[in-house]
């Protein structure tokens, strides 16, 4: 199953191999080099079909849990003061996405989209400490009669050249269900309340829409 961000590129994609494969059949004589540059292709074909892959979660709802919104590994747990919202202390869960990695972000909690915001920016690599800033992004509030309000932000990586996000105001939206797309490898920040209770550490592999990363 795929995502409908990646329908356009699977297809051009599909062509492009189909193409370079016949012609690679035509033109090149040596068997060898034939075989290696057919196996590049589809290689390539592979990797771009296994990064817009969207699988099946089952969220198990709960108010007073915070899920994973993407696949990724944990590089930063740490009390940071929000300013472009709260202007307040909040615990900040960033997690990075490789590019192999399943990049479909989903909500971390159900309620009301209160705030939904587009930055332009730079594209340092997404675990630089400076990106959550100046990276391009989006900032979500997604307002929760248990969590109380939680934001998150999509960042933009190196390679990422396009944020999707679905989050308008006003919007209720479902602890789990699809909230956008960022494509060719990012990070997403989320900034929980200080009473947040942490249920992951540095390094660890979490997986989006099924993993609880803090309770409240």
């Amino acid at each position: 199953m795929f995502h409908k961000e990646g329908y356009k590129i699977i297809i051009i994609a599909t062509f492009i191999v189909g193409i370079g494969i016949l012609a690679i059949d035509k033109l090149v004589e040596l068997v060898w080099l034939n075989k290696l540059l057919s196996l590049l292709f589809l290689g390539i074909y592979v990797l771009i079909l296994q990064f817009f892959r969207n699988p099946k979660r089952h969220t198990m709802i709960n108010d007073a849990h915070i899920i994973a919104p993407v696949d990724g590994k944990v590089v930063v747990i740490e009390e940071v003061f929000e300013k472009e919202y709260f202007n307040e202390k909040r615990m900040q869960v960033s997690i990075f996405m490789s590019p192999i990695n399943v990049h479909v972000t989903r909500y971390p909690i159900g309620g009301e989209v209160v705030f939904s915001k587009y930055h332009p920016g730079k594209y340092l690599v997404a675990w630089h400490p400076k990106s959550s800033e100046d990276n391009e992004r989006t900032t979500v509030v997604i307002a929760n009669k248990t969590a109380g309000e939680i934001l998150y932000r999509q960042v933009a990586g190196a390679l990422a050249r396009r944020i999707v996000n679905y989050a308008k105001p006003q919007m209720q939206v479902v602890q789990g269900s699809d909230a956008g797309f960022i494509k060719f490898g990012s990070r997403v920040d989320i900034f929980l309340p200080l009473n947040a209770v942490i249920k992951v550490n540095l390094n660890d592999r979490v997986k989006g829409g099924e993993q609880i990363i803090a309770t409240l």
